[in-house]
């Protein structure tokens, strides 16, 4: 029969009749608990001794051998003198306890607590699986190190077994027997969250309203005393649905996505040690998840992300931090950082693990299209052709490519690995969070990272690798259809391989670009799809740029006077209030209003002494003149900067020209008409898909 074995309290093991084994002295104990924690795996004799001993003696391993010994005659009685151990075995370098994985509590306790089911099926289980505790875990092991994470992780699965009781007694409409239970747990156990939830959540379905918010308080009390900080959002909003009398609060009303995260999510926290390197590549995940949900979970996902990041080089394992900065693949379309003290922290760390990293694979950089969709490739339905070519770039930034690049000596190839996934990755984030700068980095980073992805046939690394490509593709004026090349990749790439947030992305470019040749009916087509896959997806944050969009559009195509204009732009501006993007926010409306207001003449208003944040040094000459200072206008006009290489550089150049055209300033006139000249074709700031200054056109005719 079965031999059992407990550590949920002292070790103890128990023979098929249900009788206590003898298991001698506590360092037969201690071997036999160290066995149980490795779950039928080996232990070296090396470990063994030195978990057994803090200062082992001369004889350590022949005791070792004695003491295993010993458990084998206990655990075996019956076995015939020199036949092998079927329980506690010999191999390789050690030993391991082959039990079933019924035969420990600990193992049994798990199974059950985290087995999924109804309410009326977890409930009893969950109920017996307790009964099985006779005391802390390893009790009498509290102070080895080898025992230290194990206990604590059981103690929390212990913890998690009390509340999910308390869960579906509160879903079988048992709110009585619940609360009880539940105040001693919290009583107890103070810093669960969880505890006080279910707590005053039982407490509200008995009819104690007020009885419940005065839990709540006394956690928040407890909480802030003890552990100096606030209660979550999960209590938080329990209050404010308590208060309201909120009808989900019924028992039954949990929706059946939510307890399948809740369940997912506590199982995890259950299962993966705390400490352990896999929970900084899951947090990634989940954060870049939480980046699309909207404004809190941008901002949340943007500090978390550095975080994480610092965590991993605290390990000193590179290759976990390269996989960390890299994962984060949210697909970016504004080209103004939201946060540049944050990009400068990730940038460097990217750099540091890149230069830890072996180089990449030789190969030749002339033997791949760049930046091109596939002309074989099939564009999805209502896309629009997008001329074909490569992106160009800086001169800098394709030699350094070609030497980073180049064949091999012996002209053979070196076959692709992990490590070359990895560093696109490093390479595409740099080239992402360097955008909007003038930094040569950028552009280089973005084209090795595209030949790397090419490379490897990776569609999710591709489309990655073609944001930071798009991001660098503002070195001078008049790319809009390059960009919208890239466009078309990122739509047709996505739709073959499922990538939604990349496939938005690539509509999102297009609409840009499309306004920007003043094609507003294909913009229209990718403010659709756009706007249909977001409401798919749950993609809040889309709707922001769309809006937009429609207002440039009727801006632009005189659908409507300057008025509604306005009050156009004004809402689409309080869409941004608290979406987590200040790097698109700031100085966007007042910037609009003007754009609109130069284009009708009209005169100037209190809008212009508004606050244009960053956009201050190309609007500030053009107010001034709005505002009759003259001499002021041209002073600030003579040491008016290069705008940054972004979405909005021919707006910002119109606006140098106008004023630069207005005081007579032939020296700056020159230097926009050179920057202008190949943007032509194009209606000036509408490349942002926010807002236009009218066609560029007229500009240079303005300067001519």
């Amino acid at each position: 029969m079965q031999v059992r074995f407990g550590v949920l309290g002292p070790v103890a093991a128990w023979d098929g009749a249900g009788d206590a084994i003898a298991l001698k002295g506590p360092r037969h104990r201690a071997v036999l608990a160290r066995l149980i924690v490795a779950r039928r795996r080996v232990v070296p004799v090396a470990h063994l001794v030195t978990d057994l001993w803090e200062d082992p003696p001369p004889d350590a391993v022949g005791a070792l051998r004695t003491f295993v010994a010993a458990l084998r005659r206990a655990l075996e009685p019956q076995r015939p003198p020199r036949s092998p151990a079927r329980l506690l075995v010999t191999e390789g370098p050690g030993y391991a306890l082959r039990a079933e994985p019924d035969a420990v509590d600990a193992w049994r306790f798990e199974r059950v607590v985290t087995a999924a089911g109804s309410p009326a099926e977890v409930l009893p289980r969950v109920e017996e699986a307790l009964g099985w505790w006779r005391g802390p875990a390893y009790a009498d092991f509290s102070d080895e190190p080898w025992a230290r994470a194990e206990r604590s992780r059981l103690t929390e699965l212990r913890l998690h077994a009390v509340e999910r009781q308390a869960e579906a007694r509160l879903d079988l409409g048992l709110a009585g027997e619940a609360v009880p239970d539940l105040d001693a747990h919290v009583a107890e156990h103070p810093w669960r969250e969880e505890g006080w939830r279910l707590l005053a959540l039982a407490l509200y379905r008995t009819g104690r309203q007020g009885d419940a918010l005065a839990v709540l308080r006394r956690a928040r009390e407890l909480l802030v005393e003890h552990l100096g900080v606030d209660p979550g959002p999960g209590l938080s909003r329990l209050e404010a649905d308590i208060l309201h009398h909120a009808p989900h609060l019924a028992p039954g009303s949990q929706g059946p996505a939510d307890t399948v995260w809740a369940r997912a999510a506590a199982a995890y926290d259950r299962s993966v040690p705390s400490g352990a390197r896999a929970r900084l590549e899951s947090t990634v995940g989940l954060m870049r998840d939480l980046a699309v949900t909207g404004g809190g979970g941008l901002r949340a996902a943007r500090e978390h992300r550095v975080a994480a990041i610092a965590a991993a080089e605290e390990l000193g394992d590179v290759e976990l931090t390269a996989r960390v900065i890299g994962a984060y693949d949210v697909p970016a379309i504004w080209t103004r950082l939201d946060d540049p003290d944050q990009a400068s922290h990730v940038i460097a760390a990217a750099e540091r693990t890149l230069a830890t990293l072996p180089p990449s694979t030789p190969y030749p950089a002339t033997a791949l299209p760049l930046s091109t969709p596939n002309s074989a490739t099939p564009l999805p339905p209502g896309t629009t052709a997008a001329p074909a070519g490569a992106t160009p770039l800086p001169e800098h930034a394709t030699a350094v490519s070609q030497s980073t690049a180049a064949t091999p000596a012996n002209g053979v190839r070196s076959p692709l690995g992990a490590g070359d996934a990895v560093r696109a990755r490093l390479l595409a984030t740099i080239a992402l969070e360097s955008r909007g700068t003038n930094a040569a980095r950028g552009p280089v980073a973005a084209r090795e990272a595209e030949l790397l992805a090419r490379r490897l046939d990776d569609p999710g690394l591709l489309a990655f690798a073609l944001n930071g490509v798009f991001m660098q593709t503002f070195h001078r004026t008049g790319l809009a259809p390059d960009r919208d090349a890239i466009g078309a990749e990122l739509i047709a790439l996505s739709a073959r391989h499922g990538l939604v947030t990349y496939e938005v992305l690539g509509h999102l470019i297009r609409l840009q670009a499309r306004s920007a040749l003043a094609d507003f009916a294909g913009a229209d087509t990718h403010a659709t799809a756009a706007d249909h896959l977001a409401a798919r997806h749950e993609l809040p944050l889309v709707g922001v740029f769309t809006q937009w969009y429609r207002t440039l559009r009727l801006d632009a195509t005189g659908q409507a006077p300057p008025q509604e204009v306005e009050a156009a732009y004004r809402s689409a501006a309080a869409r941004l209030d608290g979406a987590g993007m200040p790097g698109l926010e700031r100085g966007l409306l007042p910037l609009a209003l003007l754009c609109l207001r130069l284009r009708h003449t009209s005169p100037a208003s209190a809008d212009d002494s508004a606050d244009f944040g960053p956009y201050e040094p190309w609007t500030r000459p053009l107010v001034l003149l709005r505002l009759g200072h003259r001499r002021e206008a041209a002073a600030k006009l003579r040491d008016v900067p290069d705008p940054p290489r972004d979405l909005l550089l021919e707006a910002m150049w119109c606006l140098v020209a106008r004023a630069a055209a207005a005081v007579g300033d032939g020296e700056t006139m020159a230097r926009a008409r050179t920057a202008l000249a190949p943007a032509a074709a194009e209606l000036a700031g509408a490349g942002s898909g926010l807002l236009t200054l009218g066609p560029v056109s007229q500009h240079l005719d303005l300067l001519r």
